[in-house]
Formats: C-alpha cells, structure tokens, sequence
C-alpha cells in the first residue's frame, strides 16, 4: 500500500512538472512535410533512414505514436486540418483565427494543397486560402525537369536527357528521380528553409506574436535531391516489403484499384522497387537537413521558449507494401503520420493515446490562450502533453470522398466501403495487415461494433449535418 502511495505521488509530480502556463507560449511554428509516411522516421524505429534532424526534435516534443490523418491525399487533408474539420472548410482556418486575434500569420511553401510538380515549377499558390496570411511565399523549382541523372524507376529508364522526363499530370511521374547536378540550393526546400530562417530573423525584432507554416514537399515525387542524399541508400542495404503469397485475395475489388506493382509495371524490375525506397529516403534525408536549419535558428534568435513548434505530414504512402503504390487507401501505411508537438513549458515524452491531425487546431488554439472556434470538430491534446497516458478520444476516423470510410481504434483498424465491402484488422496480431477479419464469422460482433462508431462519426460529415 506504501509502495502504491509513494508511486502515485511520484507520478503526480511528473505530471505537475508537464503543466504549462499557456501565457509562456506566444508564437507557432507548424512545419507540414508532404507524403512522409511515419515508419521510415528513425525516432519511429527505421534503421537506415538518416534523420537526425527530425529524432532530435522528436527527443524534445510529446511525440504520437498514433496519429493519423482524415484525408487520404494532399488536398482533403490539409483542407481538414487547417479547418479542423473531418471534410469541408467550414469556419475559420487556423490562420485567419489567430489574424483575427492580433498575431502576424505566414505561409513558406506548401501548406494547402499545391500541385507537385506542377505548382512547384510554376510558383502557382494552389488551393491556398489567401485569407489565412498576413504573407505567403512561394518555393519554385524545376522537379523532375532538374538537370541531371533521372531515371523513371517502373520502366528502368535512366539517362541525362531534359527531354521526355515524366512531370506534370503524366501517368508515371511517381516513378521518377533526379540526382540533381546542383548544391540543392535550387531546391524548393532549400528556398523554403532560407525564407522561413529570414522571417524568423524579422519576427525577433518584433513584439507581433507569429503563426509560421512552412510546408516542406520532399518526399513527394519526384525524388530530387543532389547526388550525396542517394549515395547514402545502396540498394544492397534495402529490403522489398514483404507481401505474402495472396495477399489481395481477401481485400475488396474496390481497394485494388489503382497503382500497384503490377498494373505500374515496376513488378518487372524487383531492384527498382529497392531504389524507390532508397529514393524516397534520400529526399527524406534532404528535407530533414532543411528542417535542421529552420530549428536551429529558432534556438539561435532565443525564440525557442516562447514557441510552440508541431511537425507533422499530410498523410503517408505505399512504397510496395502489399503491392501497392502511393496513398489514397485506409490501410495502415497512409493513414498513420508524424506528429510532434514540442511545447515550452511542457516535458518532453512519448505517447500511445490516439490523436488526429485535426486536433493540432484546437491544440494550438488552447496553448496560446486563444479561443476554439465553435466549428472546430479537433480536440485540445493539452490533456496529453500533461500526460502521455491520458486519452482524448477512443477512436480516429478518415473519409475518402465517393470510395469510403475508416476508423481506428486502441487495437482494430475497420473500413466501409461505398460497394458494401469492408475490412476488419486485428492491429495487435497483425500490425502488416494482412488478413481480413471481415467476412469472419468469429469477429462478426466486433466488427459490428466498430460499423455502430463509424455510423456516429458521419455523423460530423457535412452530407449528414446538412439533412438536420
């Protein structure tokens, strides 16, 4: 019963030390990189992929172990957490609330959806609610039109030629990388880490309170980078995922369409699904430097303890796992994201507890002592920055617009489909997700449990608040 006692003080007072006075937190900076799927982030267990950068600020943010997005691709998901809305953009963006309540807000790069490459090279705002921002800033750069060594992985072409090169809105652009012959300076990452480094300088001289995003695009395609970031990922060192004979059998016809293995192509070239991998990471790598620079001089202006800093992705991405190829799919691999939230006043920590990347909203909106707009559907995580084992919610919900819906809870991932079909996955047993539990007689009951909450977060959808 001492014992019992004693611990419970101890664990009191580690929780008393997370408490923060929301009054020490008077600027955000949110970095959002693009398509960065959690798993290949060494602070979540990756061992080749060097990001050091990136494990150092984990080291100083509650870091989520399970947060996850509610779009599946760049549009819906941005427009979703910017709103803290599930689908729509209803109500105030984060941006334009903090405007309204006396902060300086601006946007480096990509933040609302842009298209990428095309964009990117044509310095095009996208779908960017000019409304958000005090300022925003535009990272151009050529893509895969870069001089150098391109290669388009799925048809194992490699040449130095400028022409003929997959870009914008062709078929297998996804596919292809440059080692660029430049420094990397001409890269739309290294412009965006340069001017986010300049606006932090000016923010210093200022008693304006700041909103900073800056939206890195690495590692989306294309894969470019100077040729140092690939020599770093040999393909001897990279394993295919594995995918188990008949692994597609028991998944929904619905869910197979689109990229795979073998309607790409790049089934034919086993090695180059290895470089694919070898060159995502080396973009990772160099997004993860341009990171590092823009960290380093919040910590040098001596802005670091007045700043509440969040690192997070849109969504992830296939890179092969069960023979799939980029994003817009439920599974595990998509939906899940990095999410860091590095607060001053708040220790640092790890955390189980399920959170949503709508939440970074409300979160932000409660740290800085600004009020959550009525429309806002994310939860404040303050709770769990003051404990890593508290708990805001008991499931995470996701909608692809015309194709379905996904929730996630403590231990199973369910998905509904527009066609009726569904799949149901022990997440404890079978983190790969490889086996369909839907169609099992013996988790019928579950699974109708989990279609009952799935019901009930439609509920927040705008088809559905509009018939009330």
């Amino acid at each position: 019963m001492k014992w019992f006692l004693i611990r419970a003080v101890f664990l009191g007072l580690l929780v008393s030390e997370r408490r923060s006075d929301a009054s020490e937190i008077r600027n955000v900076l949110l970095i959002v990189s693009d398509d960065l799927k959690a798993s290949v982030l060494g602070c979540y267990g990756d061992k080749l992929c060097k990001t050091p950068n990136i494990d150092a600020l984990a080291e100083q943010s509650m870091v989520f172990d399970r947060a996850f997005c509610q779009g599946l691709a760049c549009h819906p998901s941005r427009q979703s957490f910017m709103h803290s809305r599930y689908v729509g953009n209803e109500g105030s963006t984060i941006g334009k609330h903090l405007i309204d309540n006396g902060f300086y807000s601006a946007r480096v790069g990509k933040i609302f959806h842009m298209r990428v490459p095309g964009d990117i090279i044509d310095g095009t705002n996208g779908n960017d609610i000019e409304g958000t921002w005090t300022e925003r800033f535009n990272c151009r750069g050529q893509e895969a039109h870069t001089p150098g060594l391109y290669r388009l992985l799925n048809f194992n072409i490699e040449t130095r030629e400028l022409e003929g090169r997959q870009s914008t809105r062709m078929p297998h652009r996804m596919f292809a990388s440059v080692e660029s012959d430049g420094d990397g300076s001409e890269q739309p990452d290294w412009k965006a880490a340069e001017k986010t480094v300049e606006l932090l300088k000016q923010r210093a001289k200022s008693d304006e309170r700041f909103f900073l995003a800056t939206g890195f695009v690495r590692p989306h395609y294309p894969s470019v980078a100077p040729p140092s970031y690939f020599k770093d990922y040999p393909i001897s060192k990279i394993s295919s995922p594995k995918v188990p004979e008949g692994d597609l059998d028991d998944i929904p016809a619905l869910v197979k369409k689109g990229s795979t293995s073998q309607s790409t192509g790049i089934d034919k070239y086993p090695d180059n699904i290895k470089k694919m991998w070898a060159d995502y990471y080396a973009t990772v790598t160099f997004m993860d430097e341009q990171l590092g620079k823009v960290i380093a001089e919040l910590d040098r202006l001596g802005l670091r303890d007045s700043t509440l800093v969040l690192f997070t992705s849109d969504h992830g991405y296939h890179l092969g796992e069960h023979h799939f190829w980029q994003k817009s799919r439920f599974h595990e691999e998509v939906t899940r994201v990095p999410l860091f939230v590095s607060a001053p006043g708040f220790g640092p920590g790890r955390t189980r507890s399920l959170a949503e990347l709508m939440d970074m909203y409300p979160t932000i909106c409660d740290l800085l002592g600004v009020s959550i707009p009525e429309l806002v559907q994310g939860k404040s995580l303050r709770p769990i920055l003051e404990d890593p084992s508290a708990s805001v919610r008991d499931a995470v919900f996701a909608a692809q617009q015309g194709k379905g819906h996904f929730v996630r809870t403590d231990r199973w991932a369910y998905m509904q489909y527009k066609d009726g079909s569904e799949e149901l996955y022990d997440m404890e047993t079978d983190p790969g997700q490889f086996t369909n539990l839907s169609g099992d007689s013996r988790w019928a009951e579950k699974r109708e449990k989990l279609a009952e909450i799935l019901e009930k977060r439609k509920e927040f959808l705008p088809s559905r608040s509009n018939r009330r």
